[in-house]
């Protein structure tokens, strides 16, 4: 299942990553499942700009001794998506290690993009039934995903904005995250 998982997202890497240069429209109504997409579709938007364009200097760079490298912070991204996408797909795939930053970039972005479209077709009962599961025997309802993993992702894209401010390779200025579009 693993291997499915992650060949069927490097088949359509390119895609994937291009998927989010800009947020997708939004939907024609608002339900749970719709609302619940759209913070993810804003995740794998500020994901992609975060990342986009980073040089082997903003990945090494970390602002202290003890805090995380960029790296290191979108390692935590890339874990947090698979922890996302095995509650509301109801699976149990793991990230591949060992993977260059392009790959995991690609997998995460496939990773939001699959769990948005999930997410705009579920039912609130569905909802319900998309539980964070650990291998201890923990499991945490949808409510959990949205203010542990999700809010936590988007506050790690800040982190690597300003990192990469700090390593000399700043935020691409024509991105407006409140319309989802490059300025033209």
């Amino acid at each position: 299942m693993i291997m499915a998982f992650s060949l069927n997202a490097q088949d359509n890497s390119n895609d994937e990553v291009l998927y989010y240069s800009q947020i997708p429209d939004y939907p024609e109504s608002y339900t749970a499942g719709s609302v619940a997409a759209r913070m993810v579709d804003g995740l794998g938007f500020r994901f992609y700009w975060a990342t986009e364009g980073l040089r082997p200097e903003d990945l090494a760079f970390r602002p202290g001794d003890d805090a995380r490298s960029a790296a290191e912070t979108i390692d935590h991204i890339f874990q947090m998506s698979y922890l996302i996408a095995n509650a509301v797909q109801q699976e149990s795939a793991y990230p591949p290690e060992d993977l260059p930053f392009t790959q995991k970039r690609a997998l995460t972005l496939s990773n939001l993009r699959q769990v948005s479209q999930v997410l705009r077709k579920s039912s609130d009962k569905d909802l319900e039934g998309y539980v964070i599961k650990f291998g201890n025997g923990t499991e945490l309802p949808f409510w959990n995903l949205i203010n542990g993993p999700i809010a936590d992702a988007l506050w790690h894209c800040g982190q690597i904005v300003s990192f990469r401010r700090s390593s000399g390779n700043p935020f691409n200025s024509n991105v407006s995250v409140l319309n989802g579009r490059l300025r033209k």
